[in-house]
């Protein structure tokens, strides 16, 4: 088969919410329909036993929370889909804004009764600094909501995009009886089922049909009114500009119940953009181009604790990967092969032979990764993604256990290379202090030293305000600046310098007293050097 057929069966696409949204039910509940997994429950479950099939980490399945992207691909309707799951917790949203760079569209999935939340107006914005599509998913019909059509006007308030509505619900909490399909014209209505999908479907073909009468009583009137409402005010739905990132279809259902999923899952495959091209230092990478290139968009150490090994996430861009042939690692210069390439499950793999664009495969990494990284067939090009913010919260790193100091580096080091944190340095490596956005990771990251290396660890706060990374075109007056400031500066997993902030005050004070160093507030500095 063409690389262009290839490109053609694939989706590429990532599930994002607020917490507690339901976006990893969701996500289950789409494998079920895709023949992926049998019942649900295998969503809860990684060993499937009890807990979501995309949350592989025993800290998410204690906590119930989702904090790392997990990759699933499976087939539905002759299309390939590769489904990346993400953290919906603001203290992991680097993970997520990381997955955005390797996804070709995305599902945000909002809470009925919450209504827009404080994460999901940030996941748009970077939704729309990438022009990704989106299509919204309002979950939880099955419990007591908001007006559909109050949902409605704050989508397009809040979020600042234009909405339209393909399904719509027919009432909602204990009274829920399905939804009305806008795009098809049609109705299914289902039984609730949390663990299979059901085959015994009503499909009605006229919103005028008499049947509707028979099956929904004075529910009936109400749907054919709000019917009637909905063509009257949206314009029909146009794929260029969903395409175009300016117009989000939304469904309605209750991922939990399989109401509404299935409209989604067939509207989304069939209008859903294919893999496209990726901008790079020197030129746009066109999908359809024959030689193979794709990057490193995430990085999971020990995915098999019993194994301690690592896997770098790579996007294919274009081309065909092959298993067992020679690729350049563009940053280090050397080649490398790969023997295992894989492909997801949540935590269950498949070796694959080949992969095409909008694939995600895995590769079994030493050390030799580190996000962001380009492979090419020996082009020297590196694509372009989403920097490192300055961390927001600054602690050290104090090892409890003097007998396992080298497990505690090496496991700092690997997870941190996974993005979830930022290490600095200082006395020449001696001393860590390790940077989050959010108080969670900590927790995530000493959970994962002790019971993935056996390294026990505690954190001293910090009290920085702000990480700025530091250049200056002249020797003289950075080495001027170090000695001055010698307490607060540290160095990145790069070997870049990096100025610690006590408060706002101070770091203007500085940056006005020292107007030959140049402050960032995100690695991209070293984009466009």
């Amino acid at each position: 088969m063409s690389i262009k057929k290839e490109i053609d069966k694939r989706r590429t696409l990532a599930i994002i919410s607020h917490p507690d949204a339901g976006k990893t039910t969701l996500t289950e509940k789409f494998l079920l329909f895709g023949g992926a997994i049998q019942t649900a429950g295998a969503v809860k479950s990684n060993k499937i036993k009890n807990s979501a099939a995309s949350d592989f980490m025993e800290i998410e399945k204690q906590r119930g929370i989702s904090v790392a992207t997990s990759v699933m691909t499976f087939d539905y309707k002759s299309k390939r889909i590769n489904l990346l799951d993400t953290p919906g917790h603001k203290d992991f949203a680097e993970d997520t804004y990381r997955t955005l760079t390797a996804v070709d569209s995305v599902i945000m999935v909002v809470d009925s009764a919450k209504g827009v939340e404080e994460q999901t107006k940030k996941l748009m914005e970077v939704c729309r600094m990438r022009k990704a599509p989106v299509s919204i998913f309002i979950n939880k019909l099955d419990r007591e909501g908001r007006d559909p059509f109050e949902l409605l006007d704050e989508l397009e308030d809040l979020l600042n995009i234009n909405v339209r509505p393909l399904t719509w619900p027919i009432s909602m909490g204990h009274t829920f009886k399905g939804v009305y399909n806008l795009y098809k014209k049609n109705l299914n209505l289902f039984r609730p089922n949390k663990t299979k999908v059901e085959d015994d479907i009503l499909l009605v073909e006229d919103i005028n049909d008499s049947v509707l009468d028979q099956k929904l009583d004075s529910d009936a009137k109400k749907l054919r009114e709000d019917v009637e409402l909905i063509e009257g005010v949206y314009e029909p739905f146009n794929r260029e500009d969903y395409l175009a990132g300016d117009l989000a279809p939304v469904f309605f259902g209750s991922a939990i119940n399989n109401f509404g999923v299935k409209e989604l899952l067939d509207t989304i495959t069939e209008f859903s953009p294919v893999p496209k091209g990726r901008e790079t230092d020197t030129r746009e990478v066109d999908v359809l181009e024959n030689q193979f290139t794709g990057f490193v968009f995430k990085i999971h150490a020990n995915i098999d604790p019993k194994h301690r090994n690592r896997l770098a996430f790579v996007r294919v861009c274009s081309g065909r990967f092959e298993r067992n042939k020679f690729y350049k690692h563009v940053r280090l210069q050397r080649e490398f092969k790969f023997t295992n390439p894989a492909t997801f499950m949540a935590q269950d793999k498949n070796i694959v032979e080949e992969a095409f664009p909008g694939d995600v495969i895995g590769l079994y990494d030493t050390g030799n990764f580190k996000i962001g990284d380009t492979l090419t067939e020996g082009e020297e090009i590196m694509f372009k993604g989403i920097p490192s913010f300055s961390p927001e919260i600054f602690k050290l790193l104090v090892n409890t256990d003097p007998m396992k100091a080298k497990q505690l580096d090496k496991g700092i080091e690997q997870l941190t290379d996974e993005g979830v944190a930022q290490l600095f340095t200082q006395d020449y490596g001696k001393k860590k202090i390790v940077g989050t956005v959010g108080n969670l990771q900590f927790d995530v990251i000493q959970y994962r030293l002790l019971h993935e290396y056996g390294a026990s660890c505690r954190f001293e706060l910090l009290n920085y305000y702000k990480a700025c990374w530091i250049t200056c075109p002249d020797e003289d007056k950075m080495d001027e600046f170090i000695r001055y400031k010698m307490d607060n500066i540290a160095m990145d997993k790069d070997g870049n310098l990096v100025y610690f902030a006590e408060s706002s005050w101070m770091l203007n004070k500085i940056m006005e007293d020292n107007k030959e160093i140049e402050f960032h507030f995100t690695t991209g500095f070293k984009m466009e050097n």
